[in-house]
């Protein structure tokens, strides 16, 4: 009976109805009536059930889960008020790994050691020794592993964003530059040519000269050329009010560039910590010298120091402890002296590439006329002249503007430069 219903149905003389869309969709594709007929009626099901559902609440994002009419958020609540807060302990040893029935000694601080289990959640493979794990507060078994602690503000030194400064921005540092890259870039795109001829690669770079010589703008510049990961830190964050802080700082910074495939760390103005042991009577300067300790047994101590470069930045290195300054610790030191004639007029160029200045001015002339001036004193005569040409309403700098600005800058700031006093340390 059922079969020649279906029949009566399929009868090619009685097709369903069809409105004008339908019989178009029929003549261009030559499709049967009763497949253009299934997909109306699929259609309709689905608005239907999308009414349905928009008269019960239900948003696109709730799709999966039950009907909102049976969601009991009430109890739902409650469990999760009920669900005990962990505590972070320390996974001290595997006994037994790598089998099923493994135990771990975990130490809660302040309270005692325990010898537990793995949590549901949790694979053996998770835990490894001197880890931070996540405990309940019951059976004290393994609900979580997790990170190593860093403190954010050690995190905050890692340089995310490459600088947009590169060597050509480095002005007559030919020699300085050269010496840096044998030390950072060579090491990391040929590591087989120390391998050969069997000696390690230079560690560390102490860049040390008068204020103004360029000695942080190469760091960036090598900052902008390596892939490797790039920290940097000024000495005197090192410096905390607490016993032990620096130190510990010290030893978080290590740690995470450790963690990383290659890593330069940039110390600059080491001469906040890095300055020579002394003592006062008063043992003020105590704790700055455990950290600069620290920082000499992470440089090379006991432990390995992996792929990480060490750069660092002083302009009094007369004040720095001998103990930092040993080969093996910092194997080389770079002086960023004052600039000769060609480098100050490479200086005023690079300066100036950007200025909308008149065609042919002396950039010689300006050089002659800065004896002893550093880059960043160059920098400022560049800037004077521009606000030179501000004050008189041009859009160009011209020649006359760089003199009066080298007048001004070179021989009426004399007295506020950091020259001569370097000189003397030197």
């Amino acid at each position: 009976m059922t079969r020649d219903i279906e029949d009566e149905i399929r009868d090619e003389k009685n097709p369903p109805p069809l409105d004008e869309d339908d019989i178009a969709l029929l003549k261009t594709y030559g499709l049967s009536p009763y497949y253009v007929a299934d997909k109306k009626v699929e259609k309709e099901i689905k608005e239907l059930a999308k009414k349905i559902n928009d008269l019960c609440g239900i948003k696109e994002s709730d799709t999966g889960l039950a009907l909102p009419s049976q969601w009991d958020l009430v109890a739902d609540k409650q469990m999760m008020q009920e669900e005990q807060p962990l505590q972070v302990a320390r996974c001290t040893k595997i006994i037994s790994p790598n089998t099923e029935d493994a135990k771990y000694v975990i130490n809660v601080k302040q309270i005692a050691k325990f010898v537990v289990g793995l949590g549901d959640k949790v694979s053996p493979t998770d835990i490894e020794e001197g880890m931070r794990v996540g405990v309940d507060r019951t059976k004290y078994q393994i609900q979580i592993p997790l990170p190593p602690k860093i403190d954010p503000s050690v995190t905050m030194m890692t340089v995310e964003e490459k600088p947009d400064v590169t060597y050509n921005d480095v002005g007559g540092c030919k020699e300085q530059i050269e010496k840096m890259r044998e030390v950072v870039e060579l090491p990391m795109l040929h590591p087989e040519k120390f391998v050969k001829l069997g000696i390690d690669p230079p560690k560390g770079v102490l860049c040390y000269g008068p204020p103004g010589t360029g000695k942080t703008l190469l760091a960036r510049a090598v900052a902008n050329r390596t892939d490797a990961c790039f920290i940097r830190v000024i000495g005197s964050e090192l410096v905390q009010k607490y016993v032990g802080e620096g130190a510990r700082m010290v030893r978080e910074l290590f740690q995470m560039a450790r963690s990383k495939k290659a890593c330069i760390v940039f110390f600059d103005e080491v001469d906040a910590i890095g300055g020579a042991r002394f003592d006062d009577g008063a043992g003020g300067d105590n704790e700055v010298q455990r950290t600069m300790l620290e920082i000499v047994n992470q440089l090379d101590g006991f432990d390995a120091r992996g792929n990480i470069k060490v750069l660092m930045a002083t302009n009094r290195p007369d004040t720095l402890d001998p103990a930092l300054l040993r080969p093996g610790r910092l194997d080389r030191k770079v002086e960023f002296g004052l600039p000769d004639l060609e480098s100050r007029t490479q200086i005023f160029k690079i300066h100036t590439r950007t200025m909308n200045c008149e065609r042919d001015i002396r950039y010689e002339l300006l050089a002659r006329l800065c004896p002893n001036s550093t880059g960043a004193d160059i920098r400022s005569v560049c800037t004077e002249a521009g606000m030179y040409a501000i004050r008189a309403r041009r859009k160009t700098v011209t020649e006359k503007d760089f003199l009066d600005a080298v007048n001004k800058v070179i021989k009426g700031y004399q007295k506020f430069s950091a020259t001569p006093k370097y000189m003397v340390y030197n």
